[in-house]
């Protein structure tokens, strides 16, 4: 009968203690569920002095048509004696964006309710429904549309060139884009000239690149354009790329 007893006190300790410890991970839960509700907003310091880059990010965005120019754009801060570059992204939402790779980003601007700074070259990479939906997408289109009143330079990579074009932006101007696609952008875009065998397009102040890996050379031709060829070598080396412009075929609309 003691044993009795004794097992079954037991039992009710261990219990109770399960029960305590369950309640334990639930306050932690909730705990970090308030935390992450209540974390403070941080805006990207932006140098006046730099170029304003700004990313056009989605669900959907692809890995390497985002941080390819990235990458190298970023890069230019750590070079002497240029006019550098601020590197953001800005979305129609401020909620983690999850790209085609499953990457979770947090936008730094909102182009629907923010007010934001004014952007000197943006960047179009490419996103999973950049032929079909993305493409009904209103506030997206009028957001490329407004930018590009103002904007130096308005790039794209692999399917953005689809977004450009929605918006108007290549009329009369020559671009690429993803190999693949760029039959489907013949078709949906009849009007335009849109050329094969060429992995980027310069025409005015439009870039429109293949995407994928080549991204990183539609970059650093922008750079080489703006800062010069040692500048984009040295981008260039920091990120282990053989760079050359006159190695990548390319077109040059004067």
């Amino acid at each position: 009968m003691k044993h009795f007893l004794f097992t079954f006190l037991a039992l009710c300790v261990f219990a109770c203690a399960e029960i305590s410890e369950e309640k334990k991970l639930e306050k932690v839960k909730n705990t970090e569920v308030t935390d992450i509700t209540e974390t403070k907003r941080l805006l990207p310091k932006l140098d006046s002095t730099r170029y304003n880059v700004a990313f056009l990010i989605m669900d959907g965005v692809y890995n390497t048509e985002l941080t390819a120019p990235f990458d190298i754009f970023q890069h230019t801060i750590y070079r002497e004696n240029i006019k550098a570059m601020n590197v953001f992204t800005v979305a129609n939402t401020l909620a983690p964006i999850t790209s085609f790779e499953g990457l979770r980003i947090l936008p730094d601007y909102n182009y629907i309710e923010d007010k934001l700074p004014t952007i000197d070259i943006l960047v179009v990479p490419s996103a999973e429904h950049h032929l079909d939906t993305d493409l009904e997408d209103k506030d997206l289109i009028a957001f490329v549309q407004k930018v590009d009143k103002e904007a130096q330079f308005v790039t794209s990579h692999c399917d953005g060139a689809f977004v450009l074009a929605k918006a108007g932006l290549l009329n009369s101007h020559i671009s690429t884009t993803f190999p693949s696609d760029i039959d489907a952008m013949r078709t949906m875009f009849p009007s335009l000239d849109i050329r094969k065998d060429v992995l980027f397009v310069h025409d005015g102040k439009y870039i429109t690149s293949a995407g994928g890996a080549k991204s990183f050379e539609a970059s650093l031709y922008l750079c080489e354009l703006l800062y010069g060829k040692k500048i984009a070598q040295s981008l260039a080396g920091g990120l282990v790329i053989d760079w050359d412009v006159t190695n990548v075929p390319h077109l040059i609309v004067d």
